[in-house]
């Protein structure tokens, strides 16, 4: 490429010398950043994709049927990508019955789904907080409480070096900004993200990742609030109505190139590169994201038809099962408190999706049973395995 992305300072840190590498600002400069024929075409197909899921999601009676699933599927596999082994069956279990056998993290999952939901709550508040490093700060927050790296300040901009890769600094594969440098960088990120730009809302959504992920700002968390920066990127320049488009799926079938382009940005700006890998996974998480959506559009309308058309159906099993979307495991207990019913209607409401074969009991247990809409959790995760 020929293109300087940044400069490397040399610092001391932890009694080394290091080399700690200083993004430049965006946009990318000398040459910027041009989207030729092929990248042109492939963004033209990304928006396209974007438009089919856009269209998928209103299909449906209630937004939450979808953004319950989809915001827990990113959350599930985001966490898996930085190491935790939590699967979706995990963090649902957890929400119906507030035990888990990976409570750590269980915990970490359900708070990338906090961070989110504030972020946006914030976003969608016009006395919130702006799209902004302070919004990430306050996200950042809520993604560390209680978890391992709690104890590395959350919401605080770091002050010591940090890297990425390897036991120490002087061995590490990466060594982002020293601190000093971090404040300035994120301040000229705010800059462009609320300036005007010629590349299209969907290409700087992913030079902003890059970005971010490049300065490093925080002590731990850095690849999850990035990810969650580009799902608030897209939702905030207007490309979808509704957060529907999480990349993490993609990103992790390509986990090893995802850090190769990262890297060969800053080492040889190729800025082009990433573009087109980035655009081939937004194309990729799209369509993952219609199939999905029009996959459990239909097995709700197919299941709700059985249970009507069931002759022992109780009010209790319609209104359970028009809870499952956002339910999709449930206990007697659960289910009691989602329709303000006592135990045994709920138990009974439970028994007749059970002998339709639309819940499934998972524990084999007598007690503290726990039953699971296993199609909807299949489907939701089919393109995730």
């Amino acid at each position: 490429m020929g293109r300087q992305t940044g400069r490397y300072q040399i610092t001391t840190a932890y009694d080394e010398t290091v080399r700690a590498f200083v993004p430049h600002p965006l946009p990318p400069a000398d040459p910027p950043l041009v989207l030729d024929e092929s990248l042109a075409e492939l963004h033209a197909r990304a928006l396209a994709e974007i438009g089919r899921l856009d269209v998928a999601g209103k299909m449906v009676p209630s937004t939450d049927w979808f953004l319950y699933g989809f915001v827990r599927k990113e959350a599930v596999i985001t966490s898996q990508i930085e190491g935790t082994q939590a699967t979706l069956r995990d963090v649902l279990t957890f929400e119906a019955t507030q035990r888990s056998d990976r409570p750590d993290d269980v915990e970490e999952v359900c708070n990338y789904v906090e961070a989110l939901t504030f972020a946006r709550r914030q976003m969608a508040d016009p006395e919130g907080l702006p799209l902004s490093t302070r919004l990430l700060c306050a996200a950042h927050r809520h993604l560390m409480t209680g978890v391992r790296g709690a104890d590395k300040q959350p919401e605080e901009i770091r002050r010591s070096q940090n890297w990425i890769g390897g036991s120490r600094p002087g061995n590490a594969r990466f060594v982002p900004p020293p601190p000093e440098q971090v404040p300035d960088a994120l301040a000229a990120l705010d800059r462009w993200l609320h300036g005007d730009d010629r590349l299209p809302p969907l290409v700087r959504a992913g030079l902003a990742h890059v970005q971010f992920e490049t300065i490093h700002p925080f002590l731990d968390g850095n690849g999850r609030v990035g990810r969650l920066l580009i799902a608030l990127l897209v939702e905030h320049w207007g490309l979808l109505g509704q957060p529907l488009l999480y990349l993490s799926v993609a990103l992790k079938r390509r986990q090893a190139e995802y850090y190769q382009r990262l890297a060969a940005v800053r080492n040889d700006g190729d800025w082009e590169g990433w573009t087109r890998f980035f655009l081939e996974c937004v194309y990729a998480a799209a369509g993952d994201g219609v199939r999905v959506a029009q996959g459990l559009h239909a097995l709700f309308g197919r299941d709700r038809r059985r249970v009507l058309e069931h002759d022992g159906v109780t009010v209790a099993a319609i209104q359970l099962f028009d809870q499952l979307p956002t339910h999709p495991m449930v206990t007697v207990g659960r289910a009691a408190d989602v329709l303000g019913l006592s135990a045994p209607p709920a138990r009974k409401a439970i028994e007749v999706l059970e002998r339709l074969g639309i819940l499934r009991e998972t524990t084999g247990k007598r007690r503290d049973r726990v039953y699971a809409y296993q199609a909807y959790l299949e489907l939701l995760m089919e393109d995730a395995e």
